[in-house]
């Protein structure tokens, strides 16, 4: 039983901060049907009449192993998880129930395996909702979220199951268990108590409650900014509304049907456009549309994010916690919000003075023409920086075609840690994914890596990587990973590659860095195999690949002319690290500020949640608090916060910056060895951070990587800011 397995099982990543993400913080919750079944736990039947020719109950004998999406219809999806529901249920039962003494092997080991035929499900069904949501999978998110988060609970606060859990805990120094076994039986009773298992009979009744409401709410958040997201759009009609646009993004934003330019919200539409447009009235409307997306009307997430709010603290203060951020980083790398807050203030000073130079130099470009606003910022940060560096975004792209960057990414693969990737046929979920065979420098099977690239109407935005299978191997069966990595560039002109901006290469490079923690790893077992950790540690695995797409010696591997094959020049390539840390301030706050915001959501007691009535207005106040500029939003306002309250990162947003802490000094192993592909180096980030998954506590397995605990001083510099030394 992989407790890991929720809604929203991704890893979300934007640009270079890296955002969208592995799994929800939620506790899935059930009623209690391991003990005494009641009328909630009886309520799921399911006939063979109606599992009749259901593909989730198959041995699947496609290549690998991979789902049979060709097969698979939003119709099979309750069927066989009602079915594996029930088939968890007899599994939990069987091990509740046993008359034999508690030991590893009948209740820890057992309990690792139960849940098979729900997993073979929920996978699939987490993953597909998030790239082919229609109104029949918007439907099934409500029910199946709900009914899984109930089973879920049936498990932990299962108190017949919690107190064999506990008496094998109890004996570990005695039990002579290898590491890998030993860990296991830490994080399950770790696991067990932070989802309530200490609780009365009372409280845990409470709990369920809570968790059934909040597995509901954080749907509905979702799917909101989903219909609010894709049911933006403006229709250019008039050629004279596209000046500034380039003639390959104007290709991609061109509808036959409409006979127009047609803008959406897709974050690389909404970016390219922001920067390029030279009508300053259009980019407002496009600025406005993003920004106040979920904040009125039918899909109005404030009443929505302001309930999660009350309810999480309502649940901490239930676990015995001040607050929800106090539960949620007490086996985080920083251990408490004030550590988190303080460190995000170290970098928002420098940042936030930085924004303030970057918003007057633009105001001086434009003079008394006008006052500089939010919406100038793409635009005019563009501007300065092809007048500073002679750089043009447009003039890079034809150098960062997809398949090219594809290969780059790769090789590097390859180079870093012996692994090839090779093209497989295998059944795929649309026809724009691609996949591949990947196999271990010794030539075993690694597992299968698909890329998914484009936006489309049924796809939610951002980017970052899933699961259909995680890896295990317990009884001799060897399972091996299948992941994917998921993108929303805009879909190209029939017969001409995707160009990339160099911010959507680093977001590429990130998320190939999540995939390959997924698919490298040598854990037997699903609770800590793959992207495993502590919010605040598994970026590292991705942010730190994001070093490489700018390397002088990688850039000759990758960066190409798509037309001419010419290798990007290096006069162009000065001016690109030269603009490394360009519009900093600017990217530095908008981040931060959502960092912050999201702690204080999550800082709130019981009673200070519950007296909140305007989620706007909450915002506002703490941003001001902060001394946010007006020309600044932050990347995320709360209600289209999907990362905290339709995701994994509540109280966790704040990790990007703090695993930059660690990709900063580990990309600086390689620096001090004078090669990028050091094989050492290479060596000891195989195996103690792709390999390892959850093997040790996030801090020791990076100074098992680097020899040392990283320091932050490589994070500040990597930015352009001035070291600050911590207040004493």
């Amino acid at each position: 039983m992989n407790p890991r397995i929720v809604p929203a099982i991704a890893i979300v990543a934007v640009s270079a901060m890296a955002l969208a993400a592995c799994g929800t913080d939620e506790s899935p919750s059930a009623e209690d049907t391991a003990d005494t079944p009641d009328a909630a736990a009886a309520d799921i039947v399911v006939t063979a009449a109606d599992l009749a020719g259901n593909p989730f109950l198959e041995d699947w004998t496609t290549p690998y192993g991979v789902p049979p999406f060709d097969r698979i219809e939003d119709e099979h999806f309750m069927p066989a998880f009602k079915h594996g529901v029930l088939e968890m249920r007899k599994e939990i039962a069987a091990i509740a129930s046993n008359p034999d003494a508690p030991t590893f092997d009948n209740t820890i080991l057992e309990l690792e395996k139960a849940g098979d035929a729900l997993n073979k499900v929920v996978y699939p069904f987490s993953a597909l909702t998030g790239t082919e949501l229609n109104d029949a999978l918007r439907e099934l998110q409500r029910e199946i979220w709900p009914m899984y988060s109930r089973e879920i609970d049936a498990i932990t606060l299962n108190d017949t199951l919690w107190q064999r859990i506990k008496a094998v805990y109890e004996q570990r120094d005695a039990l002579d268990l290898g590491e890998q076994e030993d860990r296991l039986l830490e994080l399950t009773h770790r696991n067990f108590v932070r989802a309530g298992a200490n609780l009365d009979s009372e409280s845990k009744q409470q709990l369920k409650e809570i968790n059934a409401e909040i597995s509901k709410l954080t749907t509905t958040f979702g799917q909101n900014i989903l219909a609010e997201t894709k049911g933006f759009t403006i229709e250019l009609t008039d050629e004279a509304d596209t000046a500034g646009l380039a003639d390959d993004f104007k290709a991609t934003i061109w509808d036959d049907e409409s006979e127009a330019w047609v803008l959406t919200l897709d974050r690389s539409v909404y970016e390219t456009f922001m920067t390029q447009s030279e009508n300053r009235e259009l980019r407002k409307r496009m600025f406005d549309g993003y920004r106040l997306r979920a904040t009125s009307g039918e899909y109005d997430n404030g009443p929505v994010l302001i309930r999660i709010a009350q309810l999480r603290a309502k649940r901490a203060e239930l676990m015995g916690y001040e607050s929800h951020a106090h539960y949620q980083l007490e086996t985080r790398m920083a251990k408490t919000a004030q550590n988190a807050e303080d460190f995000l203030l170290r970098v928002w000073r420098p940042g936030l003075e930085q924004a303030k130079k970057e918003r007057a130099d633009m105001q001086a470009m434009i003079g008394d023409e006008f006052t500089f606003a939010g919406h100038d910022w793409w635009h005019y940060s563009e501007k300065i920086r092809k007048e500073r560096f002679d750089l043009d975004e447009n003039a890079l792209k034809p150098y960062f075609a997809l398949p090219a960057v594809r290969d780059g990414a790769i090789e590097m693969a390859n180079r870093l840690f012996g692994l090839t990737f090779e093209p497989v046929e295998v059944p795929t979920w649309n026809d724009v994914v691609f996949a591949y065979d990947v196999s271990d420098d010794d030539g075993s099977h690694l597992g299968v890596f698909m890329f998914d690239m484009f936006a489309r109407d049924s796809k939610r935005g951002g980017a970052w990587m899933n699961s259909y299978r995680v890896a295990s191997n317990m009884d001799g069966n060897n399972v091996r990973p299948i992941v994917t990595n998921n993108l929303n560039l805009s879909t190209p002109p029939a017969g001409e590659p995707a160009l990339m901006r160099f911010s959507e290469v680093e977001t590429f490079f990130h998320e190939f860095g999540h995939g390959l923690h997924g698919i490298m790893t040598r854990i037997d077992y699903p609770t800590f195999s793959g992207v495993d950790g502590p919010r605040d540690y598994t970026e590292f695995p991705a942010q730190i690949l994001e070093h490489w797409p700018s390397e002088p010696e990688m850039l000759e591997l990758y960066a190409q002319h798509y037309e001419t094959g010419e290798v990007i020049p290096g006069d162009l390539v000065e001016r690109l690290l030269a603009a490394a840390n360009h519009n900093q301030g600017f990217a530095t706050t908008e981040y931060v500020a959502a960092s912050l915001l999201d702690l204080r959501w999550h800082t709130l007691s019981a009673e200070e949640a519950n007296a909140i009535t305007d989620a706007r207005e909450f915002e506002r106040a703490i941003l001001d608090e902060y001394g946010l500029i007006e020309e600044i939003e932050p990347r995320y306002r709360s209600q289209y916060f999907s990362h905290t309250f339709a995701g994994g990162y509540s109280a966790g947003y704040y990790a990007y910056l703090w695993s930059e802490i660690l990709d900063a000094d580990g990309f600086n192993a390689f620096k001090e060895a004078e090669d990028i592909f050091d094989p050492e180096v290479a060596a000891r980030l195989k195996k103690w951070i792709y390999q390892a998954g959850g093997l040790m506590e996030a801090d020791e397995l990076y100074r098992r990587f680097r020899g040392a605990d990283p320091s932050i001083e490589p994070l500040l510099r990597g930015r352009g800011f001035e070291v600050e030394e911590p207040a004493s």
